[in-house]
């Protein structure tokens, strides 16, 4: 009786591993859904694969790398990171950072650009009316008599 019992628990216990590991497997036929999912004949295949390599003793990692070297990095639904998916994986940092430093080039464009308005006042050129409004805004202090750009003086008073 306990013999019974122990063989339907390793059976439960091989199901839902296998059940883990093909739900994270691609099928190489579809290619939009999981082994676990298709009907293929290659998925089919694929699953009794699975279920006599955990029969078998090894581990998930084991079977992923068996997979992998059988049929390639595209049957794992999440690439591991190397040098040819480091672009993959490192892309919207690099946005990121691209998109953070247009914005502080731009920045230091507009401080700059005060600079070229007050030599164009000294030499009497005009200001257009959009220079004449960030010149004011420049030049207006703050109310409170606190400068906007000393927020670190303000925060170590505190």
């Amino acid at each position: 009786m306990e013999g019974e019992e122990d063989q339907v628990t390793k059976e439960r216990v091989v199901e839902a591993r296998a059940r883990n590991i093909s739900h994270n497997v691609r099928c190489t036929e579809c290619g939009s859904q999981s082994i676990e999912d298709s009907q293929a004949d290659i998925a089919i295949l694929l699953r009794k694969l699975i279920r006599d390599e955990i029969k078998s003793g090894k581990s998930d990692k084991e079977i992923y790398t068996k997979l992998e070297d059988d049929f390639g990095e595209t049957v794992l639904y999440a690439p591991k990171f190397d040098m040819q998916t480091a672009a993959l994986w490192l892309s919207p940092l690099l946005v990121a950072g691209a998109a953070g430093g247009m914005w502080a080039y731009k920045k230091h464009r507009q401080r700059t650009n005060v600079h070229i308005m007050a030599l164009h006042l000294v030499r009497g050129i005009p200001l257009t009316p959009k220079e004449k409004e960030t010149m004011l805004e420049v030049l207006t202090p703050p109310p409170g008599g606190v400068s906007s750009s000393s927020w670190w003086r303000r925060w170590l008073q505190q």
